[in-house]
């Protein structure tokens, strides 16, 4: 007995289907693969050296075994509040003026600009801070890490708002316009408002993009084995630090460095995490 043409179409079509989704799970997999690799790998590798003293001691002098690098931890936090303090009002007031004020031929040229620079290397960023701050300042210093790191933020914060702000549907724009309210309060209190999810978003992806930066706080914070309490001085980073650390050859401190690699990496997981967790309504405000 013979199966018909119809039912033979049918079952190539399911064996093509069953084809293609097992293909793109493989790829899903190799994509994933690499991040789980690391991931293991440096559990496996930090997990034993991360203890109490790893988050409230300072790093020990040449050839000591021991400390921590309570200081890196908190100059990494305080890098990312001045890179924010810089980037965020920039980049959310810029999204704005391409989503609601620009002209269609200058928002062109914008777009590009901010394009590129997002392709830019990091350690031209740090380069441009150099010759911006520490050379004016004579000394490398936090501000100068911050500005680095603010400028690198700007144009992905800006590209990021700009999308969420046009997800915003227009009635509401024409609703608030129709009823009176000026336009710089129609966009604070009704498309900021609304789309506030996404412009959160786009901040901590671009915090995630920075932290882990070492190329450009080479040229600027440069680093410091101790406490900071003036930024206009040197200031500890963890990538600074785990970097210093990695090219020693002392065995401690490269088993501080893979747990410092893997404290940078568990930061940046949560995140990406805290992102996950705002977006998971598919920005339901802005799209309401």
């Amino acid at each position: 007995m013979t199966m018909q043409p119809q039912s033979l179409y049918h079952r190539w079509r399911k064996i093509k289907s069953t084809l293609m989704s097992v293909t793109a799970l493989l790829c899903a997999l190799l994509v994933i693969a690499p991040l789980g690799l690391v991931l293991g790998y440096l559990i496996h590798a930090g997990a034993g050296a991360i203890n109490w003293d790893f988050f409230t001691q300072l790093p020990k002098p040449v050839g000591e075994v021991g400390g921590g690098m309570a200081n890196a931890i908190v100059g990494t936090l305080t890098l990312l509040g001045l890179a924010c303090a810089i980037g965020v009002p920039v980049g959310v007031l810029g999204g704005v003026y391409l989503s609601e004020y620009g002209s269609e031929k200058s928002n062109w040229w914008i777009r590009f600009g901010a394009d590129v620079l997002n392709g830019v290397p990091s350690i031209a960023w740090g380069i441009v801070a150099y010759a911006l701050v520490v050379v004016r300042m004579k000394t490398f210093s936090a501000y100068a890490g911050g500005v680095a790191l603010g400028f690198m933020m700007i144009p992905l914060i800006m590209r990021t708002t700009e999308e969420v702000l046009l997800l915003v549907p227009n009635g509401y724009r024409e609703a608030a316009l129709a009823l009176g309210i000026s336009r710089w309060k129609m966009i604070c209190q009704i498309v900021m408002k609304t789309a506030f999810k996404g412009i959160v978003t786009g901040v901590l992806l671009a915090a995630a993009r920075i932290a882990g930066e070492t190329a450009p706080l080479l040229f600027t914070a440069f680093g410091n084995r101790f406490w900071t309490h003036d930024l206009s001085q040197p200031i500890a980073a963890l990538p600074l630090q785990v970097f210093v650390y990695a090219i020693s050859p002392y065995d401690d401190w490269h088993r501080q460095a893979w747990a410092g690699a893997l404290v940078l990496i568990l930061m940046v997981l949560f995140i990406n995490l805290i992102v996950r967790f705002i977006t998971r309504g598919r920005f339901a405000g802005a799209g309401r």
